[in-house]
């Protein structure tokens, strides 16, 4: 009877457990920590160092670590047969050992992907003169049509950070992809490649000879009015500059979109054939309403956004390359993350990218998604939020990590050194739990 009995009780032990076990049970959704290249530089110099933040974010319950190897610079942060290494960033020399390497060997012990991120179409700091257009190829850096300098090298607009590269140059295509290859082939055991700013750097760029010869081509006719035949600055009422659209706008707009998706088509050959496994992503900003200004598609071919938008000709939807992606990440760097948070507040938003402020509901987070997953047509993405965004209200932090989490596909967070510095750990895992990326019971300390 004893032995009956003791049976039972076990069994109902048993029985509990294995349904506390399932109630607390996370299925995790991808979720990317992103580690600038600069701004954590001396932080993550040791050894030690990177191994007590990969940890940290592996107990949040992230999945992935996004490793900037490439900042805007164009040095890149391992030894490179190509390009230049970055060995010292704001005065700090960085000891000599493989950095890249031994992020990734302890990012898969705790297993956590790693995804290499690099800047593709940039290559120097406005702010600090410094970087390959410096140093070897001014001849690269895009030139931009300016309000009141005219037509002149990005090098010269110290109020853009970034010497962004004409994407179109044949010479600088094979360097950058040359690049891309090396990091695959010296580290075969990577997870995956994320381009970043993999596009034009506005709607100024690039108004060079070499493009306006390519773009005549491209239309088959001689362009007597360069560049005011594409557009011409003007003043609103508010003596606001504009640009003005001129005949051959669209096909300005659409000829451009086509040299991104070109790029992208051979950039993803050239990597899969240096290592098949190897995913093939991108960034972007998610305001896809303005971002035609910067040459990018990111939505699906089966999407026609000519039905939506006057900028779009019914071929710009050849060169969309979302199909083309096996991650996509994407900024919802809005400060508004409910849509009724959007109708109370009525906020504009003016993205690094856009030349003016822009409004309506794609422009919250949860609008941003829900915008997101139509264009798409089902392709998954993931959620980005820019931490410091919320350095004065953290708690809209969780809400934004619980949104992204919700509404899409997975999480990015921009970028590691935000929470550091304003300490909002807190704040991260109360999202990450919410959001239903970490086991209610158990705390990322």
């Amino acid at each position: 009877m004893k032995t009956i009995f003791r049976f039972i009780m076990l069994l109902l032990i048993l029985i509990v457990s294995v349904n506390g076990y399932a109630k607390n049970k996370v299925t995790q959704k991808p979720a990317l920590m992103w580690f600038d290249a600069e701004a954590n530089f001396k932080r993550l110099s040791y050894p030690d160092s990177i191994d007590f933040y990969l940890e940290k974010i592996k107990k949040l319950g992230f999945t992935h670590a996004v490793l900037d190897v490439r900042p805007i610079t164009g040095e890149v942060l391992y030894k490179s047969a190509y390009a230049p290494q970055m060995k010292e960033w704001d005065g700090f020399v960085r000891p000599d050992f493989d950095f890249v390497g031994h992020f990734i060997k302890k990012a898969h012990q705790l297993g956590l992907q790693v995804h290499a991120s690099l800047n593709i179409f940039v290559g120097g700091h406005n702010f600090f003169d410094r970087g390959i257009t410096y140093t070897d190829h001014p001849e690269w850096a895009s030139m931009v049509y300016t309000p009141d300098k005219g037509i002149i090298s990005i090098m010269q607009e110290k109020k853009k950070y970034s010497a962004m590269i004409n994407p179109i140059l044949p010479d600088y295509q094979e360097y950058i992809l040359n690049i891309l290859t090396e990091v695959v082939t010296k580290y075969p055991e990577i997870d995956g490649l994320i381009l970043d700013r993999a596009r034009y750097d506005g709607i100024s760029a690039d108004f060079s000879d070499f493009s306006r010869t390519k773009f005549e081509e491209y239309i088959g006719k001689k362009i007597n009015n360069f560049p005011t035949d594409i557009y011409e600055w003007k003043k609103d009422s508010e003596q606001k500059y504009y640009p003005a659209r001129g005949q051959y706008f669209l096909k300005w707009i659409e000829w451009r979109t086509k040299n991104i998706y070109d790029f992208f088509a051979l950039a993803r050959q050239r990597v899969k054939a240096a290592n098949k496994k190897v995913s093939f992503g991108t960034y972007t900003g998610a305001w896809y309403p303005s971002y035609f200004e910067v040459g990018v598609n990111f939505a699906s071919k089966s999407y026609d956004p000519s039905k939506e938008f006057d900028w779009a000709t019914p071929e710009y939807k050849n060169y969309a390359y979302g199909d083309m992606l096996d991650l996509y990440a994407t900024g919802n760097y809005y400060t508004n993350i409910s849509m009724e948070d959007y109708r109370k507040n009525n906020s504009t938003v003016w993205n690094e990218t856009d030349s003016k402020a822009q409004s309506g509901t794609w422009y919250c987070v949860e609008g941003s998604c829900e915008k997101l997953h139509s264009i798409l047509k089902g392709k998954p993405f993931y959620g980005g939020i820019l931490v410091d965004q919320f350095y004065d209200k953290p708690e809209d932090l969780t809400r934004s990590i619980v949104m992204n989490l919700q509404k899409s596909d997975g999480l990015m967070i921009f970028d590691i050194v935000h929470i550091i510095r304003k300490n909002l750990w807190k704040e991260v895992e109360n999202g990450m739990r919410q959001g239903g990326n970490m086991d209610s019971n158990k705390r990322g300390k």
